[in-house]
């Protein structure tokens, strides 16, 4: 069993690789971030690709480096921290580009590396598709996008036995998150905030890529499961609830 999953370099989709090298696939870890990307193969046994999946040519060179193939996880994406007023033209271009351009130019690319026998294909989207949020503007618009080129891809796949859902992380920390939060008090107060009283871990998402890609979900395709702590219950309101709190005690404690 083979799976290759793109930016496999850290946070999330190093967790993706651990968890499916764990299930028995050889993994090829992709990341613009090449020493990254090694760091990952080197720590599941598996092979690195440098590549920028928004370039065509890229891609196109990455699928001419894969053999046969029965997993693959667009996990690669950016965001830029703006507003849609504050968001220029070309920020908004580089993140639909990387986010949705770049999972359907790997997609493409790699479906014919399926065999007979087919496989699943796992995209990243996110909780913020469906009830959008401050200052992701491009992001949650992109990752929404991923929800639509799921279903697609499933009806246009589903013939050559190819299974594609999608998987929306809520809140998780990662290297790339962390920084976002501020006070190390406002994680705090947002976890506890949720339904189940934490933010999510990366391994929290790996374990339901793992289930997507498995025979277990050999009859789900075309799925969208938000991996959020119960955020889609309560709506995004509850976050500026959270921080205005920590806030108020902050300031009279």
């Amino acid at each position: 069993m083979k799976a290759l999953v793109t930016g496999a370099g850290r946070g999330i989709g190093r967790a993706i690789a651990h968890r499916l090298a764990a299930d028995g696939a050889e993994v090829i870890a992709v990341d613009l971030d090449g020493e990254a990307a090694e760091a990952t193969a080197k720590s599941v046994g598996g092979r690195a690709v440098r590549c920028d999946i928004s370039v065509e040519a890229a891609v196109a060179d990455l699928a001419e480096n894969v053999g046969a193939l029965d997993i693959l996880v667009n996990n690669a994406g950016i965001w830029h921290s703006h507003t849609l007023a504050e968001s220029s033209l070309a920020e908004m271009e580089q993140v639909l580009r990387t986010n949705v351009l770049g999972s359907w130019l790997v997609t493409r690319a790699l479906v014919p590396k399926f065999g007979g026998a087919g496989g699943a294909i796992v995209n990243l989207s996110s909780v913020v598709a469906v009830t959008g949020a401050q200052g992701r503007g491009a992001y949650s618009a992109s990752k929404a996008g991923i929800i639509a080129l799921t279903r697609q891809m499933a009806s246009e796949y589903a013939p050559l036995g190819i299974r594609v859902n999608a998987v929306g992380p809520g809140l998780v920390v990662t290297e790339g998150t962390s920084g976002e939060f501020g006070h190390p008090g406002v994680r705090e107060a947002i976890g506890a905030a949720l339904p189940l009283g934490r933010l999510g871990r990366p391994d929290d998402i790996a374990s339901v890529v793992s289930f997507f890609a498995s025979p277990a979900a050999g009859y789900v395709t075309g799925q969208t499961l938000f991996v959020d702590g119960g955020w889609t219950i309560n709506g995004s309101a509850f976050i500026a609830d959270a921080v205005q709190g920590f806030l108020v005690r902050a300031t009279t404690s």
